[in-house]
């Protein structure tokens, strides 16, 4: 019996795609990593019984990045970004271990059938599952095929069944495609965003972005915004004249005419055609004519349009609108959400995703209609070759999804309805007036057949004032002539729906990478988004463009970024080397790269203007340890201090607040020392702005506050206030907060763990003793006379946090409250506290006692 490993995008998916493939005949289990399930059962493989199990991964398996030192911002040139420095694929979840899940699953197996998302993502992500699992799979055996790709646009029995029975192979074009984007992507974005962001905020102090980046489309999209800011600055209103009137055709009736000429910009020209006309009394109609008129029902719909939509009248951004799309496709409720298809293929069953509406209570009458007269056979859009457009695969309920899915689900169920409608039909009637020797018009219109119209009111022939019946030569009464005075008005800012459409328009992203492109520019700070969904440009995105266009327009123009779209598409169908484009496209940006880099003089005189230098910006706090001067404390992020005598700039730890603490300096380099806390429920630790920056020890690395100096005598070092191993991770040393009386706490120094203790005390000092049992270095605590937890008023003892009977029930484990995560993750050697004789280094926490004293301590953690 064979063993058939099959892999799909998302859990989600997996559990759906075994449910049908094995008739809901199967048993699942959790996979090594605790979050993709497994799920097995037996059946039939190319003619022989196989045994299967479905799994799945989280979306890509691997990213690429840098390898070692190019990853530091400090320790490279950003132009060997461009070609010197190696990349390297790297688990993009190490946390979920993938990669080792796969091995573990594969290992075995004789084949795999690859159920990942029909795109050119999805075709990248098989090759990176192959990578993983083929090395551990059996061989085959002569040229007996083991991998399989299974083609579907939607999670239903009848797509899911046909996929399996027409299995295919993964497409290494369109694989490489992507690979080819991610690389270009990395480091044309890595070499300009490292560059111009440390460039800016070594000069400005006030930049209201934490990063500058720059993306091959990112900066086109915001290109975008800014030049419809700038039509708005530069428009200058004029004013123009409007002739209108009125005619009675009856009694207690009127009617008011268009102008034929519309509009003149003269004053006196338009005050001459108001005395020609306004001695006319009556007004002759000239003709009549009447035309029956077709508004065409909708294309099918694509990712671009259900995204303008859902921006325009949902309200939803897009990249939210196309989170609870794909949502709704892996829950089966929709086809596959990202396609540029408005084609449906001949062999589609419109009537079967019909029926599945047909009990809806908003739109069931339309349906059953429709499945009894007939449906139109939809209009012919563009087939892009990829997935077929988006269509309700399941009928739902408001309850069943709530909120903004069922708003989408029911949009895209409207749409799919309105495809097989019939068009709306209306007779527009215009007549022509003559009032003295100018022409007017009215025109009147009347629905005949409202087909689509009825499941999309939204598109509706909107009612007019109805037109008198009348015949060629009949007079009218005119009851006012006048003037209007009117001015020109400026374009609005563009609508999240108008830039899809100019991004689409001019190549720039995919139907995927479009919401991403928008959010960037919105969590950039580049543009805010106002009522309306409209997109305003801030000072930061306006000056970023004027500064490209001045240094080089292409930079921001789209017309480069598409070209490399095309040579993109031309790798996925195999008509272009994936080597050569990519080395063709990065020598490109290397030259530019190096132009902008000697110009960024031109950006700098634009930046001037708006924003203020690092000397004028912030406030004085702390004093630097080589002029002794006030350095000045810059709250913008990302938030550093500033020497404006040295010139200097100090990164400090992020998302928290600084403080001077206690005007006390470092004992190595006589800067005073500030304290960064995430808050009163949160850790807080000294550090020194210099060290901070510039580690004075080997075994320190940069961005370590005092909590993790190895100084073996400084009051405020790990050496010093370290107490024991973390309880919780494996690198982290739990570091007495000096600051935190009269509610004492130490916390980790380098996950987000706190340990409450000692409530109410005095003093609470490190001794330089340690704990037998475990290693831990013993504290001296001094209670409050009148609040001692101590027995027979004693208020003074020294033992072990962990292990000393007397203080266990005083102490409480809690994870520090904070927004982000700790702006570094915990690496390299665990560090002792590296003072007191024998004392070992890393003040662990594992006893010597038996194994049931160890439960006990878990147990009491927990």
């Amino acid at each position: 019996m064979k063993t058939v490993l099959m892999v799909a995008e998302k859990p989600s998916l997996a559990q759906s795609i075994a449910k049908i493939l094995s008739r809901g005949n199967m048993s699942s289990r959790k996979g090594l990593n605790g979050v993709c399930s497994v799920y097995e059962y037996t059946g039939s493989f190319v003619g022989q019984s196989a045994h299967f199990k479905m799994t799945s991964v989280c979306g890509h398996v691997m990213t690429l990045d840098f390898i070692g030192k190019y990853n530091s911002w400090d320790k490279v040139d950003p132009a060997e970004l461009f070609s010197k420095a190696p990349t390297e694929k790297k688990e993009a979840n190490p946390k979920l271990t993938v990669v080792k899940f796969l091995q573990v699953e594969g290992r075995g197996c004789d084949c795999i059938v690859l159920w990942l998302d029909c795109d050119k993502e999805g075709e990248n992500i098989c090759f990176e599952v192959l990578d993983a699992v083929l090395p551990v799979m059996n061989k085959p055996r002569g040229t007996e095929r083991t991998i399989y790709r299974a083609k579907f646009s939607s999670i239903t029995d009848t797509d899911i069944c046909n996929a399996m029975n027409h299995l295919g192979e993964p497409n290494l074009n369109e694989a490489l495609s992507v690979d080819a984007r991610q690389e270009l992507d990395l480091r044309i974005g890595c070499a300009f965003t490292r560059f111009q962001t440390k460039y800016f905020h070594g000069k400005y102090g006030n930049l209201d972005s934490s990063l500058i980046s720059f993306g091959p489309c990112q900066t086109p999209t915001l290109g975008f915004c800014v030049e419809r800011h700038d039509k708005i600055q530069s428009f200058k209103p004029e004013t123009y004249w409007v002739l209108q009137s009125k005619v009675n055709p009856e009694k207690e009736s009127s009617l008011t005419l268009d102008w034929d000429r519309v509009r003149v910009f003269d004053r006196e020209i338009a005050q001459m055609f108001l005395n020609i006309t306004k001695t006319a009394k009556e007004a002759k109609v000239e003709s009549v004519s009447k035309k029956e008129k077709v508004k065409q029902r909708p294309l099918a719909l694509n990712t671009v349009e259900m995204l303008r939509v859902a921006s325009a009248a949902l309200g939803m951004g897009p990249q939210h609108a196309m989170q609870i799309a794909e949502r709704l496709y892996t829950q089966g409720y929709i086809s596959y959400p990202r396609t540029e298809t408005t084609h449906y293929p001949e062999n589609f069953d419109l009537k079967g995703c019909l029926r599945q509406q047909a009990n809806n209570p908003y739109w069931a009458e339309t349906v059953k209609a429709l499945l009894s007269e007939g449906i139109n056979r939809p209009r012919k859009g563009h087939d892009a070759g990829d997935h077929p457009p988006i269509t309700p695969m399941r009928a739902a309920t408001e309850a069943e999804l709530g909120g903004d899915g069922w708003r989408l689900y029911e949009y895209i169920t409207r749409h799919f309805i309105a495809t097989v409608s019939a068009d709306c039909k209306y007779l527009q009637t215009t007549i022509a007036f003559s009032i003295g020797p100018e022409r007017f018009t009215a025109v009147g219109k009347v629905v005949t057949s409202p087909g689509f119209t009825e499941i999309m009111p939204w598109h509706s022939i909107p009612l007019e004032e109805n037109l008198p019946h009348c015949e060629k030569g009949d007079l009218f009464p005119v009851s006012e002539i006048k003037l209007l005075e009117k001015q020109t008005s400026p374009p609005d800012y563009l609508t999240e729906a108008e830039l899809i459409t100019l991004m689409e328009k001019h190549g720039i992203g995919t139907d995927a990478s479009i919401p991403v492109h928008i959010n960037n520019i919105c969590q950039r700070n580049y543009v805010i988004v106002e009522s309306g969904r409209r997109l305003k440009p801030t000072n930061l995105g306006i000056v970023l463009v004027h500064g490209y266009y001045k240094i080089d327009a292409e930079l921001v123009l789209p017309t480069i970024r598409s070209a490399v779209e095309k040579q993109l598409n031309l790798i996925a169908l195999g008509k272009a080397n994936y080597h050569q484009v990519l080395e063709h496209t990065l020598d490109i940006f290397k030259r530019k790269f190096h132009y902008f880099v000697d110009s960024i003089a031109g950006m700098d005189e634009l930046m001037e203007v708006s924003f203020s230098p690092l000397a004028a910006t912030g406030k004085p706090l702390s004093r630097c340890g080589k002029c002794h001067r006030f350095m000045k404390y810059i709250q913008a992020k990302p938030s550093r201090l500033h020497c404006s005598h040295c010139d200097d700039t100090y990164s400090l730890p992020q998302n928290g607040t600084i403080k001077l603490y206690k005007e006390l300096r470092c004992p190595l380099d006589d800067f005073e020392l500030v304290l960064w806390s995430s808050g009163s429920r949160g850790k807080s630790y000294p550090l020194c702005p210099y060290c901070y920056n510039h580690p004075p020890f080997r075994d320190m690395k940069k961005g370590m506050g005092c909590n993790e100096c190895t100084h073996p005598t400084c009051q405020h070092s790990l050496s010093m206030l370290g107490i024991g191993q973390c309880v919780e991770c494996e690198n982290g040393v739990l570091v007495l907060d000096s600051t935190s009386g009269p509610k004492w706490k130490m916390a980790c120094n380098k996950c987000n763990v706190i340990v409450h203790f000692f409530e109410n005390a005095h003093k609470v000092r490190v001794s330089s003793d340690t704990c037998d049992l475990c290693d831990a270095a013993l504290v001296d605590v001094d209670f409050n006379k009148a609040k001692s937890p101590l027995p027979g008023d004693e208020t003074q003892h020294s033992g072990c946090v962990f292990c000393d009977p007397v203080f266990q029930d005083l102490v409480e484990l809690k994870h520090a409250a904070m927004r982000h995560p700790m702006h570094r993750g915990g690496q390299g050697k665990r560090q002792g506290r590296g003072r007191g004789k024998g004392r070992r280094p890393g003040g662990r926490l594992n006893p010597k006692k038996p194994k049931d004293k160890m439960a006990a301590l878990a147990a009491y953690f927990v």
